[in-house]
């Protein structure tokens, strides 16, 4: 089933790929920039870059809101690829790992608390649990997931001893429906509020 919040993405996405005739929409990044001088009257930028689809979705969102989630990016993956839509697949996956890198607060932090929570389904409880990002003193490049507190049987099923990106798998294979994002005291990920919990 096509959501009209899906047809008018797909429009807005269209109508930014236009900008280049010809071009081809997988090589396209969007890159938006706020030139401004700094105290002594030195010339600064700051700048958002990203991909076109992920553009296109934060537009449709703030016209049209967002639409409850279907599922993880796996999950969707998987239910593409069971009606044998390799473009549906490729999409969810690629989707989703654009979502995980578009949100504001993208990339994890030291410091950052975040807990993934999992709805009572049928006879099965309601469970979640949650981590501490830490920096990985051996590994400086890499950050450490360490479970501080769980009340799932898999025992911190998500925590890592050192990945560039801790918060990857946990994002595609739960879902960002499910996760929380915690930073300096404030609460930068909401995603149970976006399903209306």
């Amino acid at each position: 089933m096509t959501h009209r919040h899906d047809v008018q993405r797909d429009i807005i996405t269209r109508t930014l790929e236009e900008l280049i005739p010809r071009s081809v929409p997988a090589r396209l990044t969007v890159k938006v920039t706020e030139t401004f001088d700094a105290p002594g009257g030195h010339p600064r930028q700051n700048t958002w870059e990203g991909s076109v689809h992920g553009l296109a979705e934060r537009i449709a969102t703030a016209l049209y809101g967002r639409r409850p989630e279907t599922g993880s990016p796996l999950e969707q993956a998987e239910a593409a690829k069971q009606n044998r839509d390799l473009a549906g697949e490729l999409g969810a996956l690629m989707g989703g790992a654009a979502a995980l890198q578009q949100q504001p607060w993208y990339p994890a932090r030291p410091g950052d608390v975040v807990h993934i929570a999992y709805e009572a389904v049928h006879d099965l409880p309601g469970s979640g649990s949650t981590y501490l990002v830490q920096q990985n003193p051996d590994e400086p490049a890499f950050l450490a997931l360490v479970a501080v507190a769980v009340s799932d049987t898999d025992g911190g099923v998500w925590a890592t001893d050192g990945d560039p990106d801790p918060l990857f798998e946990m994002w595609m294979e739960a879902g960002g429906h499910r996760i929380t994002v915690v930073r300096d005291g404030l609460t930068v990920h909401n995603g149970p509020a976006s399903r209306g919990r």
